[in-house]
């Protein structure tokens, strides 16, 4: 069993419409043993995912309105296996905070693509269609981190 940790900065866009869409393809492959959770780096506890975020998933299919965020916590990042932030700037912030943790701390990009450098672009306060991009972007990731654990399976 994996568990893999999403990190944004308020844990209402990004990282929980991650959290979402890992869930939503994971549970095509019931070999696929995961626990998935999200955090914030500067998340207030218990607010609902923002409105645009709801909708773009609510297009896929994905109900996102049950999302409340948490802040990260050194609990959450020794739980985790993986921790997969949306920039540079989040998991630098994470390497200060814990770096003991530092050969499980990557980008999203950094892990699925090998780019470091790469960042997800925070749709915080844009309309639907920046929501939208930001899903589509998320989810190409997405599928490809799917590819890289269905690889690691049995490797536990």
């Amino acid at each position: 069993m994996k568990n893999i940790l999403f990190v944004c900065t308020g844990n209402t866009c990004r990282s929980s419409m991650a959290e979402a869409l890992l869930r939503h393809y994971a549970a095509e492959n019931p070999s696929l043993k995961l626990i998935i959770k999200s955090a914030g780096t500067a998340a207030f506890g218990s607010q609902c995912a923002s409105r645009n975020a709801v909708l773009a998933l609510k297009e896929l299919g994905i109900d996102l309105n049950t999302h409340r965020s948490q802040p990260v916590t050194a609990v959450l990042i020794d739980e985790a296996d993986l921790v997969l932030t949306m920039t540079n700037s989040h998991k630098q912030q994470l390497l200060l905070f814990k770096p003991d943790a530092s050969k499980k701390i990557f980008t999203l990009a950094e892990f699925t693509f090998q780019n470091r450098m790469k960042n997800i672009s925070d749709p915080f306060g844009g309309n639907l269609d920046t929501y939208i991009e930001c899903r589509n972007e998320i989810t190409e990731h997405i599928m490809k981190l799917l590819h890289i654990l269905e690889s690691q399976i049995g490797d536990d």
